[in-house]
């Protein structure tokens, strides 16, 4: 395809990059540098009008937003978290996948009026136990959540869960199921009224990568 207006996709390093790059190359684009091997944030690709920037997952959603980027692609767990302001979210890539669980020690218990809960997902938790009527007391790490329960520094965790590995080895378990998590392509809601042809033939492209 061929692209008649600049665009830019906001990617992260690692896994999401990596299982992102092959629906890309469907859709007939290719970055001209390898990520791991270079220390640029923006990367040209075979297409002149169209760059890859390079940046964290949880700032993918803030780029697009404010339209630093036209596109990015990020986690569903980080665009609850965001909320969804100024975006539209147009496919679920199926990449990337995992789910976020309330888990804690087998015998926890779930009924107290008030929980303490270790997690990085503030909003996804309050969320998650307002709606059950629960009030719960937020506590957020940015790493190792499952030694909260095991030092005492609260009741339970919020997290993703993939294999289930982790939590197994450190005597805890997946509690309550809260939400399947892969993937998504995120659009700024300007670029898709000012390039929509554009955006909407990325879009449908991928979509086709995605489905086949």
């Amino acid at each position: 395809m061929k692209f008649n207006t600049p665009i830019t996709i906001a990617l992260s390093k690692g896994r999401i990059f990596k299982d992102t790059l092959p629906l890309l190359e469907a859709a007939g684009i290719e970055p001209a540098e390898d990520a791991d091997k270079t220390r640029k944030l923006i990367l040209d690709t075979n297409h002149e009008n169209v760059k890859l920037v390079l940046i964290r997952a949880t700032d993918v959603p803030t780029y697009v937003q404010w339209g630093a980027a036209d596109f990015g692609v990020t986690g569903k767990d980080i665009l609850m978290e965001h909320g969804g302001e100024g975006l539209y979210e147009p496919l679920d890539l199926h990449i990337a996948k995992c789910q976020m669980w309330v888990a804690g020690y087998p015998d926890a218990d779930l009924t107290p009026r008030r929980l303490r809960v270790a997690t990085k997902y503030v909003k996804s938790a309050r969320d998650f136990f307002a709606a059950r009527g629960q009030q719960c007391e937020i506590i957020k790490l940015y790493g190792s959540m499952e030694l909260a329960p095991i030092v005492g520094l609260s009741d339970i965790i919020v997290d993703l869960v993939e294999s289930g590995n982790t939590l197994k080895a450190n005597g805890l378990v997946p509690l309550e199921y809260m939400h399947d998590i892969s993937s998504r392509l995120v659009v700024n809601k300007a670029s898709w009224k000012m390039k929509h042809d554009d955006c909407q033939a990325l879009v449908e492209h991928l979509r086709a990568a995605v489905e086949g």
